[in-house]
């Protein structure tokens, strides 16, 4: 048994699933004791009973640009130890066997034990992929206390300089941040990659943010990109929703090309950030319901901070284009992102938001109205839809504001 199966029963944690390792035989030794192949750039298998993953021993060598550059080598001469050497951190390079003995030629339980990612050898610069595996994995163990090790995040700065970063394809650079956004600290991603310098390759949008001003009236942290991390994090409190965290990450994203000469005002940022969310999105083929929700939130999430003040015209217009009356889950999803973005503030992310409470019990009444009671039976479609648009005004008017 092998990687994260070993790592996660010396974590402690829950083992979702098990990988294995064979040493010592061929594809066809294999498929003769009834083990499914599955693999297409390596040998692996399925068990015939548990569908468990083994796959044989395998070495790899670098033989091109990008993480696909790679040249595998099966053999029943390849070793454990040479298998779990071309892995990416020591706490994955442990293998425990049948008796139960541990397998580890490369520190990682000493490294589970000081809380410690550290790559297993130099070979770790010849993949890319490992660059945001890693942002990821201290996303994912942040809250176990686990940090990068100084000569790892070395090593990845120099990747990044080397230009290793411009070859991660946009379904694994999606892949990854996907898988990071599930975790429970998903802002540290996004911080490990703008300390090695990556962020500024995958994601330039968000890169763009770190050191541009905001309001201190409104805005204590000052720098939106701060902020923006800050956002995440709360949003990662509210919600485990990754549309929402997703939504929460890119609402700003415009104040990053706002005019130097206006800051720190950004009049006009929610345009701009709808503009590079779409553009974003399309370039690492981000699903359509993230894309959506960002979109909405980036565009109305200031609506929604002003709630308590808005007209009921305004609140209506507001709900109209979140599209709350089709896809009323979405509406909460809108909801938690914005309160994300208020409290994502220093000194302020315990603040209430009755904002959101105001916004619900409008969309409520407006929800309410009835048009079968509204005498609509004569008239034509727009003069359907303007009436119901008018009662659903008066129905947010006759609630009072909490």
């Amino acid at each position: 048994m092998v990687g994260g199966a070993v790592r996660d029963e010396l974590l402690g944690v829950e083992v979702r699933e098990r990988d294995w390792v064979v040493v010592g035989s061929t594809p066809e030794q294999m498929v003769d004791l009834g083990y499914r192949p599955v693999g297409k750039d390596f040998p692996v298998f399925l068990h015939p009973r548990t569908n468990e993953e083994y796959a044989l021993a395998r070495t790899e060598r670098k033989s091109g640009r990008g993480y696909r550059g790679f040249t595998v080598h099966t053999d029943p001469e390849v070793t454990l130890e040479e298998d779990l050497q071309r892995r990416d951190l020591t706490i994955n390079a442990i293998a425990r066997d049948s008796s139960g003995q541990l397998v580890d030629p490369f520190g990682g339980r000493m490294d589970i034990e000081a809380r410690l990612l550290r790559h297993v050898s130099p070979a770790f610069v010849e993949d890319p992929v490992r660059i945001l595996r890693v942002a990821r994995f201290a996303a994912r163990l942040k809250h176990l206390g686990f940090e990068i090790a100084q000569d790892t995040m070395l090593l990845m700065r120099t990747m990044v300089d080397a230009g290793e970063a411009s070859d991660l394809v946009p379904e694994r650079v999606w892949q990854e941040t996907e898988g990071a956004l599930a975790t429970s600290n998903p802002e540290v991603f996004f911080a490990v990659l703008h300390e090695c310098g990556a962020l500024k390759v995958v994601f330039p949008e968000l890169e763009r943010l770190f050191g541009v001003p905001q309001p201190a009236r409104w805005h204590p942290e000052i720098d939106t990109g701060v902020h923006t991390l800050m956002v995440l994090a709360q949003a990662a409190q509210l919600s485990d929703d990754t549309v929402v965290r997703f939504a929460a990450l890119t609402h700003d994203l415009g104040k990053g090309i706002t005019p130097p000469e206006h800051w720190p005002s950004h009049r006009g940022h929610e345009e701009l950030s709808v503009a590079l969310i779409l553009a974003l999105c399309e370039r690492l083929r981000v699903p359509n319901e993230h894309r959506d929700l960002a979109v909405q939130v980036a565009r109305f999430h200031g609506h929604c901070h002003k709630a308590l003040k808005l007209r009921p015209r305004t609140i209506l217009k507001v709900l109209e284009n979140v599209d709350a009356f089709r896809r009323p889950q979405r509406f909460e999803q809108f909801l938690l992102a914005c309160e994300a973005d208020a409290r994502g503030r220093e000194g302020l992310e315990t603040r209430d938001y009755p904002q959101a409470d105001r916004m619900r019990t409008a969309f409520a009444a407006a929800q309410s109205v009835d048009p079968r009671s509204l005498g609509i039976d004569d008239l034509n479609g727009e003069q359907i839809r303007e009436r119901i648009r008018k009662a659903r005004i008066a129905a947010i008017r006759s609630v009072a504001v909490p």
